[in-house]
Formats: structure tokens, C-alpha cells, sequence
């Protein structure tokens, strides 16, 4: 078999960089987990109801529960916890009078693996309360209050809104104002106090928001490496990967925090900003089926008044591109098109793969089609690049007679083989990197579409032959234990690019001259194998675009290498290139340099074995 050498660099980097995408998008993941682990005692002891399942708050199957006596604030003794819904065409808020605040969400146009929607906020776990004053060195906790709830009313437009009360014997009183508009999955909330100057210390409301991600996806392990907080700051976008003990704090300029799961995400936004935020995060065992849980404390300031309105607004939906846009507040960069190291990379899903997919999925009733002729485009972009590449590879084989001379001529000799062999290609007019610098600029494509099929929520729940869901694995073979590098299941489209991977492979050595290195003809059989560790967790749309890419290039490399390149015009051409007077680049002197310095070196050490 043969073998291109600059294809072998091209391989090899293609290996380091994808395992160093995943390296660094796990790294990120390590570091915070390791990140001010001791204060995990110290979380345990404040909330309880982290800690211990047993003691989190339990559902109220009751409609009459004891009530605390607030001070001046008036709950008659007995009070009655009360439902209210507000929904539109895609999403049902449940609000409780138990605070003022919301119980659960149902997004409507999402299916859950119960076969029922996919509910947010559902667990007691979940809470949006502050603290206020309700007499002399006596303060309580809202959550712990019931409001008074007004009628739903509605609009013509369509929207909806609800109000919660609470008012003491002394005049002073707090509403909660919501607002629900119509298609719409982010609803208003107007904070109003009469006599905010008495029921708060400061002039600032400090906000308790506890959210619990429950596990929505069928890999929970890709699920907790995908959730991450996510925050507008006074430096723009920013986020961490939620991790056991994790702890951050942001001092000012926060202007909106949000707990993002793979395809879902709630998140509160500060129309005056957040003058201070901490947050607390915990990651419980998988068993639990629970992502992450999150304990944020979140302070907006208001002037000197006796009345004071502190308009908010939550988002509980979908992480959809579009639909997060055209809020116009930066919520799109929830969606991950590229983080981190690799963050370049979601210009290209931006101005390029996005709008393409779009395109298509929008003329085509199966994703997995419009992903084949997402594909297809890509390519052609490309195409150019793959041109060049076997141009390169056709101009190394045309010299192959010659290379085999050189490899007789100097067969106990691999150092001197490979100054002749460089000296040839100069002298030829060849770029023996030619192969290679294509095939890099294509990396961060595979980069970019691997970003695109890990977050895009319109292929959740989508079919695509034997796959049931194209954002996860297609797991058509299952078994009860752990392979290391494998998993407990395997993929059947990871299989497909693992074999056209291991088909194009073996083209191209084909298709190239031998390079005299018996190693290589171990290429093509390594690189297939470290695919199918990668690719066997990956969504299946993301192994499919590899499947389909796969087979175009084996397509391409047939019909360029058969009918479009003319290989008697490459062997004039070389001929051509010989008869030029060919000065040496800086680059070839110091790698020949380098190359008689080590045949210098090689043959003392000889010498001295002698």
C-alpha cells in the first residue's frame, strides 16, 4: 500500500486537534470541578435541601397549610395555596400564590422522554423570592408568604397577564406583575413596593433564584458537559461549565444570568441591571437524574422612594437561534456555535452553515436530507482546496519511477533518501506539503459543524432511518458494562464514517507514491479506530455529515484523479520546472541543513560503535 507523507501530517494534525477540541472542552469541565472544592461543606450547611434529597421541601398535597405570622403583614392565619395559569400557542406558566412566583413551565411544542411535554421548573427544589421587612428586627421570606391573586386578564393581542398581592395593616404592600404575550416564551415581571423604603434595607432587593436542571436528554453525561451558566457582563458574553463547588461572583454591570442545558435554558433578565450576583452550583450523581442545581443571589438597587417599580423579564424556552435573537439583548450566544479555544469557529456556523441549513430545511421535510445537502454545499465551497490537494498528490506520483530509483540507490541510507527525495521535488516544482495545507484548512469546518449539530434544537426528537433522535447517538447495539473508549453502546452511523473513513484512506494510498516508511501503511487502519472512540457518543446528524463527506471525497478523489487532471500535462509541466533555474527558499536550506547535520551525527555515532 501507499502513502502520501504530507497526507500522513495532514492525519496526524487532524488527530491532535480534534482530540485537543475535546481535551480543552473537557479541561474547562475539570478545572471548575477542582475549582474551591472545599466550600462544598460549606453549601451543604446552608441549603439542606441540596445535600440530602430526603430533605428537600415536600409537594403540598394539601390545599390548607399552617401559615406564619409575618409581622404586620395579614395571612388570616390559615391560608390556601392557589394555582393560576398563563399560556399562549407555545408554552404554560403555572403560577403559585405561595410567593408570588412561577411553579412550572410546559413548552408545548417539545416532547419529553415520557412522551408528555418537556416541563421546566417543576421540582420545589426551583425558587424566585427576596427577603423584606414585616416589622421591628423581623424580616421574611416571600416564598413563605401568600399572595393574593387577581383574575387572568387578556388583551386583544393575545397576551395575558396575572398579579399577586400582599399588603399589610400599615398600608405598605408588594405586587407581582406578570405579562405573557402572545407566541411568545419570555413574559414580563413588574416588581411594584408601596413603601419600599420600609419594606427593604439599602435600597436594594436581594433576589433568590434556585434553579434545578433536570435531565431532559437521553445521555445525561453529555447533558452535564453541555450545561453551563451563561451571563451578559459589563465585558459582554461569558461562561462557566456548571461543576460540584462551584462559586462565582460578579461585582456590577451584570444585565442578565441564565442556567442553559443542552437545548433548553432559564434565564432572568434585569432591565436596570444587577448590581451584584453570587452564585452556588452543585452536580449531583447521575442516578438522580438531575443535571445541575444552581443558588444564586442576584441584587438590583432602586432609588430613595417610598414607591419603587423594578421591571424584570424571564426567558424559560428553547435554546433557539432565532428565537433568542430577535430579543436583540445577545441571548443567542447561549447557543454554543463554538466556545473556548474554538470560539472563531461560530462565525462560520453564523455566516455560513446556519443560513444554509435553514435553507434547506426549510424546502425539505427530512433533516437528515438537508443535513446530505448541507453536506453537499460545504464541499463545493471547499472544493477548490480538494482540487489542489490531489493536483499535489498527482504531481508526487508522476514521480514515482524516480522515487523508486532513489530508494534503491539509497535503501541502507534514509537520510540521505530523504535529502535526494526533497532535492527532486524542488528541482520537480513540487510543494510536498501541497496535500497537506488543504486538509488543515478544512479542520475548522469539522470544528464549526461539530459545535452546529451538538446545539441545534431543531434536531431533537428527529427521525432519520434507524436513528430516533438526530442530536444524540444512534445506539442500535446496547450491553450492561463500560468499554473504556467506547462506551456501553454503539453508533451505526459512527460505524458508516469509521468505514468510509478507513475506504478513503485506503484510495488515497492508492492514489500517492510510497515513501519508503513501513509505518505508514498503518495509517489508514489507526486513524478509522480513534474515530470510532470519538464519534460513538456524538449526535448521530454530526456521524451522518461524516458518512455523506466521506463518500463525496472518495467520489471526488475517482473522478479528479480519472478524469479531470491530465496527467501528461503535469509530466510536461514537471519537465518544464526542471529546465527553470530554481533558487532554494530559506525553509529548504535549513531543513537540508538539518538533515546533513543528522547524517553527520548518524553516521559518528556509526563510527563509534565500530
Amino acid at each position: 500500500m501507499k502513502f502520501e507523507k504530507s497526507s500522513v501530517i495532514g492525519i496526524v494534525l487532524l488527530g491532535i486537534l480534534l482530540i485537543g477540541y475535546f481535551y480543552f472542552t473537557r479541561e474547562g469541565q475539570i478545572q471548575l470541578e477542582a475549582k474551591q472544592k472545599h466550600l462544598q461543606d460549606s453549601i451543604a450547611a446552608i441549603v439542606p435541601t441540596i445535600q440530602d434529597p430526603e430533605n428537600r421541601l415536600k409537594l403540598i398535597d394539601s390545599p390548607q397549610v399552617k401559615a406564619i405570622v409575618p409581622g404586620t403583614f395579614q395571612q388570616n392565619g390559615i391560608a390556601s395555596e392557589s394555582f393560576l395559569t398563563l399560556e399562549n400557542d407555545v408554552v404554560s406558566i403555572v403560577f403559585t400564590n405561595k410567593g408570588g412566583q412561577p411553579k412550572s413551565v410546559r413548552l408545548k411544542q417539545y416532547a419529553s422522554g415520557d412522551s408528555g411535554n418537556v416541563t421546566l421548573l417543576s421540582n420545589d427544589f426551583n425558587k424566585l423570592s427576596y427577603s423584606i421587612n414585616t416589622g421591628n428586627n423581623q424580616t421574611s421570606n416571600t416564598a413563605d408568604l401568600f399572595f393574593t391573586a387577581s383574575s387572568i386578564e387578556k388583551t386583544e393581542e393575545g397576551a395575558t397577564s396575572l398579579k399577586f398581592t400582599l399588603s399589610d395593616s400599615t398600608g405598605r404592600s408588594i405586587e407581582h406583575r406578570y405579562r405573557l404575550k402572545k407566541g411568545e416564551y419570555m413574559f414580563e415581571w413588574d416588581l411594584f413596593a408601596n413603601g419600599s423604603d420600609k419594606l427593604f434595607t439599602g435600597n436594594s432587593v436581594n433576589l433568590l433564584w434556585q434553579v434545578q436542571a433536570d435531565q431532559q436528554e437521553l445521555d445525561i453525561a453529555t447533558e452535564k458537559r453541555e450545561t453551563q451558566l451563561g451571563l451578559m457582563g459589563a465585558d459582554g458574553f461569558d461562561y462557566f461549565t456548571m461543576s460540584d463547588g462551584l462559586n462565582e461572583t460578579w461585582e456590577n454591570g451584570l444585565k442578565w444570568f441564565g442556567v442553559k442545558q443542552k437545548f433548553f435554558n432559564t434565564t432572568i433578565i434585569a432591565q436596570n441591571g444587577f448590581s451584584f450576583a453570587e452564585v452556588t452550583c452543585r452536580v449531583p450523581a447521575d442516578s438522580q437524574r438531575i443535571v445541575a442545581q444552581s443558588i444564586a443571589t442576584l441584587r438590583s438597587t432602586f432609588p430613595a422612594t417610598s414607591q419603587t417599580l423594578i421591571p424584570f423579564k424571564i426567558y424559560i424556552g428553547p435554546n433557539d437561534f432565532s428565537i433568542l435573537k430577535k430579543y436583540k439583548m445577545d441571548l443567542e450566544d447561549m447557543v454554543n456555535l463554538g466556545q473556548g479555544f474554538y470560539a472563531f469557529v461560530k462565525y462560520i456556523n453564523r455566516w455560513i452553515v446556519l443560513p444554509l441549513f435553514d435553507f434547506f430545511s426549510h424546502y425539505l421535510t427530512s433533516l437528515g436530507l438537508a443535513i446530505m445537502l448541507l453536506t453537499i454545499a460545504i464541499r463545493l465551497i471547499t472544493s477548490p482546496l480538494v482540487y489542489s490537494s490531489y493536483v499535489s498528490g498527482a504531481k508526487m506520483k508522476a514521480l514515482k519511477p524516480e522515487l523508486d530509483v532513489l530508494k534503491q540507490k539509497y535503501k541502507d541510507d534514509q537520510q540521505t533518501y530523504s535529502m535526494e527525495q526533497m532535492k527532486l521535488y524542488r528541482v520537480a516544482g513540487v510543494n510536498p506539503l501541497g496535500g497537506c495545507i488543504p486538509a488543515l484548512l478544512q479542520i475548522p469546518i469539522f470544528f464549526a459543524l461539530y459545535s452546529f449539530f451538538n446545539s441545534n434544537i431543531h434536531l431533537r426528537g428527529v427521525s432519520f432511518w434507524w436513528s430516533h433522535d438526530l442530536s444524540s447517538y444512534d445506539a442500535v447495539l446496547t450491553w450492561g458494562f463500560n468499554i473504556p473508549g467506547l462506551g456501553s453502546h454503539l453508533s451505526m452511523f459512527t460505524v458508516l464514517a469509521v468505514l468510509t473513513s478507513f475506504l478513503t484512506s485506503l484510495y488515497s494510498m492508492s492514489m500517492t507514491p510510497d515513501q519508503g516508511n513501513p509505518a505508514m501503511k498503518y495509517m489508514p487502519y489507526i486513524f478509522p479506530i480513534m474515530l470510532l472512540g470519538i464519534f460513538n457518543g456524538l449526535p448521530s446528524a454530526l456521524t451522518w455529515y461524516y458518512t455523506v463527506s466521506n463518500v463525496i471525497t472518495l467520489a471526488l478523489q475517482f473522478i479528479i484523479q480519472r478524469y479531470i487532471i491530465d496527467h501528461k500535462k503535469i509530466l510536461a509541466e514537471i519537465d518544464t520546472n526542471r529546465k527553470k533555474p530554481r533558487s532554494k527558499s530559506k525553509w529548504q536550506e535549513r531543513l537540508e541543513q538539518m538533515q546533513q547535520t543528522q547524517k553527520k551525527v548518524d553516521n559518528l555515532k556509526n563510527k563509534t560503535k565500530k
